[in-house]
């Protein structure tokens, strides 16, 4: 494998600031891994960070996406747009051999979230994390230099739950933005819940059976841990431990994500980290669970594929390509 340069200082400074104003919990987190994998990890988590946001909060998500299309473009040929998170990811691609499908499969979900296409049951909410969480919690065992299929199924289930928490806890947030992504046969009428978001006994069901699966998938993705690297088991169940807590905020809320959005502490925070590192060190000592081997949830075996091959692909799926030709005729003018 060919080695870069190691990521500038500059560019990594401003990665640093991304998370830290954009994602407190992955910050939090990443202050229990490895410099060798947290500078890596920071710079991809502020290029997927800051596509999001361009994505989420920008008035043309059409165009938004068209850019990351050619930004990733540009990082997989070597010569990635001015701007530090793209320089820096660039970098990690090129020293991890990162497989193009893995954040290919975050820009098809962003590419989705631009349509605006809606979930009709848990398992198209799941195909959607997959796309935005899975596949980083994929790049993320890239980093580790873990490409055991068992240890990134696990990897990919951590994801599954991050993203069901966050869609959760933002339930009011997204419906006031125009968003659903809970699936939507567990709604009576989705369309009257966003013309008038209230945490009806409806949308509380709704949001305790997300959270009881992410749940589910906490403990599954926790087997996983015991296959990483010692150095990185830390920060990896801080992740896992933080996230969970907002589901537990959630929860505390009566699964009123409408009135309020749940948040955790500074002192909580602390804790779970603390946590985290005496159930790490637990891992060193204890058999692995027999879960850790458990088949990935079908709508991650895509992720866990692409990231075990040792020459993968760097062209583009047939289905990515199709929602990218979709996102360029609505730009065109040429449909709806």
């Amino acid at each position: 494998m060919t080695r870069c340069p190691a990521i500038h200082p500059a560019d990594m400074a401003a990665c640093h600031a991304a998370i830290r104003t954009g994602s407190l919990s992955f910050h939090a987190a990443s202050r229990l891994l490895p410099p060798r994998v947290r500078d890596p990890a920071l710079a991809l988590y502020a290029f997927c960070r800051l596509a999001d946001d361009a994505v989420d909060e920008g008035r043309d998500k059409v165009a938004a996406v068209l850019r990351l299309r050619d930004r990733l473009d540009r990082v997989y040929q070597g010569r990635p747009q001015e701007a530090s998170a793209d320089r820096a990811f660039a970098a990690v691609v090129e020293r991890f051999d990162m497989p193009r499908a893995l954040p290919d499969a975050l820009l098809e979900g962003m590419a989705w979230d631009a349509v605006g296409r809606r979930y009709a049951d848990l398992s198209g909410v799941l195909d959607y994390s997959a796309r935005v969480a899975a596949a980083v919690g994929a790049m993320m065992c890239v980093l580790m230099r873990v490409r055991d299929a068992d240890a990134l199924a696990r990897a990919c289930d951590l994801g599954l739950a991050m993203q069901l928490t966050n869609i959760a806890r933002d339930v009011g947030e997204d419906a006031r933005a125009g968003r659903l992504y809970l699936p939507t046969d567990w709604l009576g009428d989705p369309d009257a819940f966003l013309a008038d978001p209230t945490a009806s006994p409806e949308i509380r069901a709704a949001t305790a059976r997300l959270l009881a699966e992410a749940a589910r998938l906490y403990a599954r993705s926790e087997a996983g841990v015991a296959a990483l690297p010692l150095a990185c088991r830390p920060g990896i169940l801080a992740a896992r431990l933080i996230y969970a807590g907002i589901g537990g905020a959630v929860r505390r809320q009566g699964h009123d994500s409408i009135t309020a959005r749940a948040r955790t502490g500074r002192t909580q925070k602390l804790g779970w980290l603390g946590l985290a590192t005496l159930r790490a060190g637990a891992t060193a000592l204890m058999p692995r669970p027999a879960v850790l081997h458990a088949p990935a949830v079908d709508e991650v075996r895509f992720l866990v594929r692409a990231a075990t091959q040792k020459t993968a692909s760097r062209g583009r799926s047939d289905a990515l390509l199709g929602v990218l030709a979709q996102l360029e005729a609505r730009d065109r003018g040429l449909s709806a």
